[in-house]
């Protein structure tokens, strides 16, 4: 029960690594809204988890969205302490100058803007909560990417929002730890999520072997993997770690 009295929002909550998230979080004690922009799957991982946890269609890329996402936590459960921009998006492999303009602005939407817009809205609340274990008032949780550390060839705007990710974790620590408010994230390697074949091109018995080439514990990474990441990160076991973006991939980046 790390997260007991702990509520959380959980973007691109309905598969994939979010809804391991999820799992995670509720198995710990943790109030989790859902929110995901397929309404069906954030649906189903809530009644998965029972009352602890409330779905939400969002689209992260809207600033209304975004805010109702918030306001939800709240009016839902009463507060909010944990953030997971854990939402979403790549474009196909393929060379630079051939990814089409509107790929390029959902990249950046999604994958960036996103987090500029729940961090707007998230900041102000976590401030006003009291302080906690060492101090903390709230965290938020980036999802990066290895991508953003060790960039494969042909992917290369979706690397290129990994690594403003990661940036923007560490900027975002640096200002708001006077605050109290801790931001983190995680670099996972490919996962078995429905991104996979999005990152990979196809899926082939032959390219699956070439990505799991790469990564020396030879296997993808599980949303079990990511939902037992962030729940360190996000406990209060965590208090003194801030501004980290932790590899969960099997060895890739080494």
């Amino acid at each position: 029960m790390r997260l007991k009295g702990k509520v959380a929002i959980v973007t691109g909550g309905g598969s994939g690594f979010g809804a391991g998230i999820v799992r995670k979080f509720v198995a710990e004690g943790a109030q989790v809204v859902v929110a995901d922009l397929n309404l069906e799957a954030a649906m189903d991982v809530a009644a998965a988890a029972g009352a602890a946890a409330r779905a939400l269609r969002v689209d992260v890329a809207d600033a209304a969205d975004v805010r109702l996402m918030m306001q939800t936590a709240e009016l839902h459960f009463g507060r909010l302490d944990i953030v997971v921009n854990n939402a979403g998006v790549t474009h196909l492999p393929g060379p630079l100058e051939s990814v089409s303009e509107a790929d390029f602005d959902r990249i950046v939407a999604v994958n960036m803007k996103a987090i500029y817009y729940a961090m707007r809205e998230a900041v102000p609340r976590l401030k006003a909560n009291a302080p906690g274990a060492g101090g903390i008032r709230g965290v938020v949780l980036n999802m990066a990417s290895t991508a953003g550390v060790s960039p494969r060839p042909r992917l290369g705007w979706y690397n290129a929002s990994k690594g403003w990710v990661i940036t923007a974790t560490r900027a975002n620590a640096v200002e708001l730890a006077p605050f109290g408010i801790r931001v983190v994230a995680l670099n996972p390697v490919a996962g078995e999520t429905p991104l996979l074949k999005s990152f990979m091109g196809e899926d082939t018995p032959e390219v699956r072997a070439k990505f799991l080439s790469t990564i020396p514990l030879g296997r993808f990474s599980q949303p079990e993997d990511l939902g037992n990441a962030a729940c360190f990160l996000c406990s209060d076991e965590a208090s003194m770690i801030t501004g980290v973006c932790m590899e969960v991939d099997g060895g890739r980046c080494i």
